[in-house]
């Protein structure tokens, strides 16, 4: 790998890593481009090149896996997550969250929910008893 190749690799892990510590923020292309010291049209080509995928999709995708894991493991509310891991509205929140995971927060949160229930206990309460 050429040291020209590196130096761009390095330059958006920078701003990968950036969008991963500060997922829930207002984040937009120039203000990751400022981090990966690169201009916004360079960046958002460049990223996609590197990682596969725009940075506005890789930002909403980690938002999604947070938002996955406080739906697993808290009783909060799917408003209060949606604002907490970043995204301004629950529309959008909502129509994100199924693009990804293939179902609606409520829909992913009772499908969790029923998978924590140990299989033992749920085969002894479904089968016959004689």
């Amino acid at each position: 790998m050429s040291r020209a190749a590196e130096d761009t690799n390095r330059r958006m892990l920078r701003a990968r890593d950036a969008m991963d510590r500060r997922y829930a923020q207002p984040l937009d292309v120039p203000a990751l481009a400022r981090i990966a010291h690169v201009s916004p049209a360079h960046f958002a080509r460049t990223f996609r090149t590197v990682f596969g995928e725009t940075p506005h999709r890789y930002l909403q995708r980690r938002r999604v896996e947070r938002a996955m894991f406080l739906l697993r493991e808290t009783e909060r509310s799917v408003t209060d997550i949606c604002y907490e891991v970043g995204f301004g509205s629950t529309g959008t929140f909502s129509r994100t969250f199924r693009g990804i995971v293939g179902r609606s927060p409520r829909e992913y949160r009772r499908a969790a929910v029923a998978a924590d229930v140990p299989t033992c206990f749920t085969m002894a309460w479904t089968r016959p008893h004689t």
